[in-house]
């Protein structure tokens, strides 16, 4: 069966209350007792992390944007050193720059969290009223024994609860957990595998839900592996600050274009060979093969939908990097 197959196979057992369990996912469970609990005992207790919400860039005129985050470890920020460097605090004061708006942001993003906590993430978030919504989730149902198609199907309710509430919604999916230092093989390759999947039939759910996805995938793998020491935190499992804002870089153009303001592109970028329009399940497949990818809903010929499903558009979007608080202070005022 395809990887595309595959994805759309998630998907479909999700929208249809199944679980959507391959033997790629059975073996990662079989194996998940015994080398995740050695690779915690590696990393040792994890501290909580440190709070980051307020208003950025209050020093700008214009009513504030509201920006929530939900999500994992990684979504709160588990490992900075400082508030300012957690990814929703860099997301919020490159969104403040670009907009010369100041920005509220609302972290709901719980350390541990799996897919079925967005609901009540959701449900804490909504009375911020956001205008954006960023979830990065997916690794701790993979490490949780959580369905695949279980871990889509909350996804996708907490997608289209924001949506209906008119938020736009930016999911960074399932990093590749096959980059993470303390996993052993083999549950290294199969932590790969499974991750890629489900970041796959994610995109398959937030795109039919109305949101966009930005894909981390291994992101940060080649970096890790050259100089863990810079990229990892204390801990060595939870990426470093460094890590965070490479998160952090690729989301934010998505957020940018989601609410509608202009996303400065890099000088001499040129369009990739391999994007544009495809079926949605194949464009989720190549977004998780590649870190930065962000595939969104489209239409060919007024239509929806085509003989293989929603149509999707693939894209890397190419912007600097997310200002610092410092910058973003800087920015000039403006409506």
């Amino acid at each position: 069966m395809g990887r595309a197959s595959t994805a759309r196979r998630i998907a479909v057992a999700a929208a249809f209350g199944g679980t959507g369990v391959g033997a790629v996912w059975a073996s990662v469970y079989g194996l998940v007792n015994v080398e995740a609990k050695m690779a915690r005992k590696r990393i040792g207790p994890a501290d909580k992390p440190l709070p980051c919400d307020g208003t950025y860039g209050e020093q700008l005129a214009g009513a504030p944007l509201s920006m929530v985050m939900l999500g994992d470890s990684s979504a709160a920020g588990l490992g900075v050193l400082r508030a300012a460097d957690a990814p929703a605090a860099r997301i919020a004061a490159g969104l403040a720059h670009a907009a010369r708006r100041p920005v509220r942001l609302t972290c709901v993003a719980r350390v541990g969290a799996t897919s079925a906590a967005l609901e009540d993430q959701v449900t804490s978030a909504l009375p911020a009223r956001p205008h954006v919504a960023v979830v990065m989730v997916g690794s701790n149902d993979v490490t949780h024994k959580v369905a695949p198609a279980v871990s889509v199907r909350m996804l996708e309710q907490a997608v289209r609860r924001l949506r209906e509430a008119g938020c736009e919604v930016v999911v960074g999916t399932c990093p590749d957990l096959g980059t993470l230092e303390p996993l052993a093989q083999p549950l290294r390759w199969l932590a790969r595998r499974a991750s890629r999947e489900l970041a796959a039939a994610q995109t398959i759910g937030v795109v039919e839900a109305g949101g966009r996805t930005v894909s981390l995938g291994d992101l940060l793998g080649p970096e890790f592996e050259a100089d863990p020491a810079a990229m990892f935190s204390e801990d060595g499992f939870h990426p470093s600050s460094e890590g965070y804002a490479r998160a952090a870089d690729v989301l934010l153009p998505s957020v940018l274009a989601a609410l509608g303001f202009a996303v400065p592109d890099v000088a001499g970028a040129v369009p990739s060979r391999g994007e544009g329009v495809r079926a949605v399940a194949d464009a989720a497949v190549a977004a998780a093969d590649r870190a930065g990818s962000e595939v969104t809903a489209t239409q060919v010929a007024g239509r929806d939908r085509g003989p293989a499903g929603r149509w999707a558009l693939l894209q890397r979007r190419r912007a600097e990097p997310a200002p610092s608080l410092q910058e973003a202070a800087e920015a000039p005022k403006g409506g």
